[in-house]
């Protein structure tokens, strides 16, 4: 679980980050924070492994303040995926993963192995462990940084915009990699993205910031689709968006979904 108690920051030179902020991620969920450039969300996700750290209120991860950690153990105790995914060019899909749990004590045998289970789990060929970054496509690049952050088996994720430089196809496989992946080992995942598709997609809970790290409204999906807290909030979601209108009809025997424009957009299965 992630706790933010009042948690605000403003940088050297007076800018103000974030205004003071409590909000409550509960483990085993997705919390996803939404909001254009300059909106805080970023700022958010790094206080909690001490990359920020506030200028008021506190974080804590399962009831401890983070303050009180040594930001190294902290952070290897958190996993952090990047847009850019973050691996060493110098070393190999494996190395990359293996890297972490071998900083924390394990033998090179064991920590390679835990790397492959890793690797296996986000859905990487195995044929492909032994290459380097440069030599894997985006969206496999994105993968062994999913892996990386998750071999150290941490309870909470943090994800900021980690599926944002890959095309649509593959986003789109990611996303439903890693929803699988919190299924399966509960993980509490704080995730920032701009695209609020994938935060409908992805988010028990939404927060949406306006520029100034100010939250606009935050709620589950449905919430905020159902009920905008005001034109801000609409605008940003979406709300009025035809793709997100959708109605059921009838054609020769089968019930498709429809847009308001008329497109069908899916077909009614059991």
């Amino acid at each position: 679980m992630i706790e933010f108690r009042g948690t605000a920051k403003a940088w050297s030179d007076g800018t103000v980050a974030l205004e003071p902020l409590d909000l409550t991620v509960p483990a085993g969920s997705t919390t996803v924070l939404v909001g254009s450039s300059g909106s805080g969300k970023t700022t958010l996700l790094r206080t909690v492994n001490r990359m920020v750290d506030p200028t008021a209120g506190t974080v804590l991860v399962d009831g401890r303040d983070v303050a009180t950690v040594d930001p190294v153990a902290l952070r290897r105790s958190i996993g952090y995926v990047l847009q850019s995914g973050g691996l060493l060019p110098h070393r190999s899909v494996l190395d990359n993963v293996a890297r972490v749990p071998a900083l924390r004590g394990r033998s090179r045998n064991e920590a390679r192995e835990r790397a492959r289970d890793t690797l296996d789990l986000v859905g990487l060929d195995g044929t492909l462990v032994d290459r380097y970054p440069d030599g894997l496509s985006g969206g496999q690049q994105q993968r062994v940084g999913v892996a990386r952050a998750l071999v150290g088996t941490p309870r909470v994720l943090l994800m900021d915009e980690p599926f944002g430089a890959v095309d649509p196809v593959v986003r789109s496989e990611l996303q439903d990699e890693l929803r699988r992946i919190r299924a399966e080992l509960g993980t509490t995942i704080l995730f920032v993205t701009h695209d609020m598709d994938e935060a409908l997609l992805l988010g028990d809970e939404i927060v949406v910031m306006r520029p100034g790290g100010v939250v606009a409204q935050r709620g589950t999906p449905e919430a905020l689709l159902s009920a905008p807290a005001d034109e801000f909030v609409a605008r940003f979601i979406g709300s009025g968006n035809a793709g997100r209108a959708l109605a059921l009809r009838e054609r020769d025997g089968v019930e498709y979904v429809e847009d308001e424009g008329g497109r069908i957009v899916g077909r009614l299965t059991a």
